[in-house]
């Protein structure tokens, strides 16, 4: 048995003795993990003292409790606190969910200094899952809240005292390092960048750099060229240094600034893979939007994608939403129950349950042959082709093989005044856009462990394990694939229905 961590018997909850009374600042709650690590923060832990929500306003709504109300209380999330008792989750709502309208990519998050000092003195710990996850964003954007704006989030942390920190990262900072990625700071696979002797790696001179290519564009490109410059700069050098997008090599500057930033001080880095829709809570299938392997499924069973680049005995590692919120809570409970140090986990399956890319598509082609009629909004017909993953380079003979003769024959319907676009030209431009975007991410050479998330697991003890489950080992990939996750799909990402809030004409004003 690991060594129990201080404070209680096994027969209680830590999560829940620590929680007790605490006031937590969360950013990314409009986003889909964000949601379901708030709801499960309500509905379990009922004692926490209150949650504050930096949250953006927008053109619809520029108060945060309004776009807190109007976007993200009457989501479907909820629909399970509703049902078991709809009054306590509107007195939760109003007593303890405290709205703070501001922007994390600002300094002192675009509120005054003395209103960023007083809300730092108020709270506990900071969650931060605010991010940018678009692949291919324009630098400027991607680099401004992946990794600028974890200056704000370390300045809030110092300005509370030290306040512990959660930041959700990802898997793939692991970038294109391949073989076994472990729970540890990453180094490039690609340009060298200059290393701490504390572990971490030195970004501000690579942040300038960066900076400075940006704003070099800007002074030479406007409108939309302006925005395709910059996610060709950002795909560039992400590249160079040994990422395959933005998005990852921006979570990593992200890290290593943040590593600086909070030495000596309680920061857990959480790295999920491949965030899918939930297991059981808040219900099995839950998912907002079109995910990473959803965007491939959706177009399988629309049937504008045939062929596509994977290695299908790669690990395509996969994890549900509600292990990972699991996960976030687990680690903000051992931040203060051990605080004053850093940690990395990883909250995945590959090295646990594993699951190969053929495996994965065989069982949605599976399902959509036995079963498509079940998922109305998913599948408009049973596919009648085959899903099939080749290597690169037979894709890309392939694909532009066939695209050559049927760009000259759209090309001659258009001289000749016809304006219908060839199905089959927009297929295999769909295909090859899909494949620019997620191809990285189906030829995996690279397996998540997450030892050290499964010893915080049996160190909380078997109440908290079962409370806050994070092991992937209780995935049953056939049962999760065929029957939650296209359920999901096809209810929620596809289907989705916004719920009425219970007080629909009840004013709340901000916290």
């Amino acid at each position: 048995m690991a060594k129990q961590l201080p404070g209680t018997a096994e027969s209680s909850s830590r999560v829940l003795e620590q929680l007790r009374g605490k006031q937590v600042l969360i950013t990314g709650t409009s986003g889909f993990l964000g949601k379901v690590v708030l709801e499960k923060l309500i509905r379990t832990v009922p004692d926490i003292g209150g949650i504050h929500l930096l949250i953006r306003g927008n053109a619809r709504h520029p108060n945060a409790r309004e776009r807190f109300m109007n976007e993200i209380a009457c989501s479907s999330v909820f629909e399970r606190l509703k049902l078991e008792d709809s009054d306590g989750f509107d007195y939760f709502l109003d007593t303890k969910v405290h709205c703070v309208t501001g922007e994390v990519t600002e300094p002192f998050f675009g509120i005054t200094q003395s209103k960023f000092d007083h809300l730092a003195g108020q709270v506990d710990a900071v969650i931060n899952s605010a991010a940018s996850v678009n692949f291919r964003e324009e630098l400027d954007k991607a680099l401004a809240i992946n990794t600028l704006s974890l200056h704000n989030i370390a300045a809030f942390a110092h300005s509370g005292g030290g306040l512990p920190v959660v930041q959700v990262s990802t898997c793939y900072v692991n970038g294109m390092n391949s073989g076994q990625a472990y729970e540890a700071v990453v180094s490039p696979a690609g340009a060298e960048i200059p290393r701490s002797p504390d572990g971490f790696f030195e970004i501000e001179e690579l942040t300038s750099l960066l900076q400075d290519k940006i704003a070099d564009v800007r002074s030479r490109y406007a409108g939309k060229q302006l925005e395709k410059k910059l996610v060709d700069l950002g795909i560039r050098e992400a590249n160079h240094y040994g990422w395959s997008d933005t998005y990852t090599f921006t979570k990593w500057l992200g890290e290593q600034l943040l590593m600086k930033a909070l030495r000596g001080q309680s920061l857990t880095i959480l790295r999920p893979s491949i965030i899918e829709s939930a297991l059981a809570e808040p219900a099995p299938g839950w998912i907002e939007g079109v995910k990473v392997a959803d965007a491939i499924i959706l177009a399988y069973a629309r049937e504008k994608v045939t062929l596509f680049p994977g290695k299908r005995s790669g690990i395509i590692d996969v994890i549900p939403v509600d292990l990972v919120a699991s996960s976030i809570i687990l680690s903000l409970t051992e931040a203060f129950l051990e605080p004053g140090r850093q940690r990395i986990y990883q909250c995945c399956s590959g090295s646990s349950n594993p699951i190969s890319l053929g495996e994965f598509i065989d069982h949605l082609m599976e399902e959509a042959r036995s079963n498509y009629a079940a998922y109305n909004h998913l599948f408009y017909r049973q596919p009648t082709k085959p899903f099939i993953a080749v290597n690169r380079r037979l894709f890309d003979a392939v694909i532009g093989g066939a695209r050559i003769p049927l760009s000259i024959a759209d090309r001659l319907l258009k001289l000749m005044s016809q304006n219908r676009e060839l199905k089959l030209l927009r297929n295999i431009d769909i295909t090859r856009s899909l494949a620019t975007i997620f191809g990285f991410y189906t030829a995996p050479d690279y397996i998540f462990h997450n030892d050290r998330l499964m010893a915080l697991c049996e160190r909380m003890g078997s109440l908290d394990q079962t409370l806050f489950p994070v092991d992937a080992r209780q995935i049953d990939w056939a049962t999760y694939l065929r029957k939650v996750h296209l359920a999901g799909l096809n209810r929620y990402a596809l289907g989705e229905r916004k719920l009425s809030r219970l007080k629909t004409n009840k004013v709340r004003k901000a916290a």
